[in-house]
């Protein structure tokens, strides 16, 4: 998956990312890949690792995987809106395999669950994580195939986050901005 560095930066200029005190972002983009529209349960998106020194793009799922009303919670399944969000820490994601993520618990993110109603909330959940077995494992989080997840993205992410705050790497906050393709 290729993805030029000056295209990312044009893509996420409006944003007006302080780029000094978030100098790791992660640019989830919505139907990168998709042929003939953005699906469900598809890894048709992609997910950006973008410092100072690294661009990298990786293929990803942005949506939940099914729709309508989520059984665990008794409300639709969430889809994160585009914008950029202030809200994600390294830490562990506590799904049916506990992993290292990245994950939305140190701020709001907005989502439009099924059915049509607008969510903003702190403790939604919507982490960045390895989706494991044939589905993308997803009720609203941005998620990749776990091989590629556990052995490139996050090893990368956890990197130049180590390089950029040191012994601080998982204290500090992780833009991520998503878009439409």
């Amino acid at each position: 998956m290729t993805i030029s560095r000056e295209e990312i930066e044009r893509k996420i200029a409006a944003f007006n990312i302080d780029r000094q005190k978030f100098p790791l972002v992660l640019v989830g983009i919505r139907g990168y890949a998709a042929q003939g529209g953005n699906k469900r349960g598809v890894y048709d998106d992609a997910i950006i690792i973008l410092t100072d020194t690294v661009c990298e793009a990786f293929p990803a799922n942005t949506d939940p995987t099914r729709r309508g009303l989520n059984p665990k919670i008794n409300k639709g399944y969430a889809v994160l809106k585009p914008g950029v969000y202030y809200a994600h820490k390294f830490d562990t994601h506590h799904g049916a395999k506990p992993h290292p993520a990245i994950c939305q618990r140190a701020g709001n993110v907005t989502v439009v669950r099924d059915g049509g109603k607008e969510e903003t909330g702190a403790n939604l959940g919507i982490n960045i994580h390895a989706a494991f077995g044939s589905s993308t494992s997803s009720e609203g989080c941005q998620t990749q195939p776990a091989k590629q997840y556990l052995e490139k993205f996050y090893p990368l992410a956890k990197s130049e986050a180590v390089r950029l705050w040191g012994d601080k790497w998982d204290k500090n906050t992780v833009c991520y901005v998503l878009i439409e393709a």
